[in-house]
């Protein structure tokens, strides 16, 4: 293996183990202290060897986004899986969830009385194998129901045979400048309204689960049972803006070449141009977000276009402009996008490289 990091073509997708090591932990700590239990979503890394990290740091399971990400881990061990999304299945998919249901503990979310209907008639006699928990809408306003509809759902699922054993939330409002604590108390509101309606229609609520990367660290254990970040493993540019995590908690960024140098004397903005578009990238930018992405170091820097195999810099007035031939790391703006537009990321720690991990669940969508 090279060890050297600048004998490696560049873009390379970097991850510091050492900081993100130190992240898993602070999180696992910091959770287990408020009594909470932590099933991260996995999506954000697609690794087994970062799960398996989280696992031995306390995670009570994994959190995924498809049943495709969930045979993954699975495969490699995990032993309690919940595809945090409603679903709709077909019969080859609900064959895939009898065999997961077979090698781990495996729950599904679902947020319509139609939905848990067909989720019971196809899995058939194994529909005791698989557990349901009841989505609600917390402010996100994408899935889930209003709280007070969740006992139609519970009920619908009870009568076909499904172990409903809570109800889920994701306050993806929280994904805004000012909003984590107001995505936490909307969070809250609504997981308790669903749980006790369901406590009061007969139901046995095991697990009330809710939380993201920018409001896990502000949730307790007044409603909630557990939460499910995703984004604090490597943390990325929305949750420094956020004020979510600091520049010494990023533990992926993406090594770019200076290919292009312009020094603003023609008018023009004083800009470098990196090796690194959007195919490595993602170009994902919410419109509060300052750019598309930030630069490690230089964090007054702005990526101001990205085009597939290049990015734009502008570069502060007050800063020396890099020289043509020089790296430097870029920090991505959603991380999990960035994450799964690679096939393997380089691993260093204490600055030498250690390993190279294949992105084992990249691309499985369904």
């Amino acid at each position: 293996m090279t060890t050297r990091l600048d004998h490696l073509d560049t873009p390379i997708t970097l991850i510091d183990r050492d900081v993100l090591v130190r992240n898993v932990d602070r999180m696992a700590d910091a959770v287990r202290s408020t009594g909470l239990a932590l099933r991260p979503h996995v999506k954000t890394h697609k690794l087994p060897q970062i799960a398996a990290l989280q696992l031995a740091a306390g995670a009570v399971g994994l959190t995924v986004a498809t049943i495709g990400e969930a045979e993954v881990f699975v495969e490699h061990g995990a032993p309690d899986v919940f595809i945090a999304y409603p679903l709709w299945v077909g019969p080859r998919a609900a064959a895939r969830l009898m065999r997961l249901a077979a090698l781990a503990r495996v729950s599904v979310g679902t947020d319509s009385v139609e939905a848990a209907q067909n989720l019971a008639t196809r899995l058939g006699p194994a529909v005791d194998d698989v557990d349901v928990l009841v989505e609600v809408d917390s402010g996100h306003h994408r899935s889930g129901v209003a709280p007070a509809e969740a006992v139609a759902v519970a009920d619908a699922a009870q009568a076909g045979g499904l172990h409903v054993t809570g109800v889920f939330t994701f306050p993806g409002h929280s994904y805004g400048p000012g909003m984590p604590s107001t995505a936490v108390a909307d969070e809250q509101r609504a997981l308790g309204e669903a749980a006790d309606a369901l406590t009061g229609a007969g139901f046995d609520v095991e697990r009330i689960s809710g939380g993201s990367t920018p409001t896990a660290l502000l949730t307790d254990a007044s409603v909630a049972t557990e939460v499910r970040p995703g984004v604090y493993v490597f943390g990325d540019a929305q949750q420094l803006e956020l004020e979510r995590c600091r520049p010494e908690d990023i533990a992926l960024t993406v090594i770019g070449t200076v290919v292009s140098r312009h020094d603003g004397d023609d008018g023009t903005p004083r800009r470098v141009v990196l090796d690194t578009g959007s195919k490595v990238l993602g170009a994902d930018r919410p419109p509060w977000t300052t750019g598309f992405g930030r630069v490690a170091g230089e964090l007054e820097a702005r990526i101001t276009a990205l085009s597939e195999h290049h990015a734009t810099v502008v570069w502060p007035d007050d800063r020396d402009l890099p020289v043509l031939g020089s790296r430097l790391h870029v920090i991505p703006n959603h991380v999990c996008v960035a994450v799964n537009l690679v096939d393997e990321v380089t691993v260093v720690s204490d600055g030498a490289v250690v390993d190279r991990w294949r992105v084992t669940a990249r691309g499985r969508n369904s």
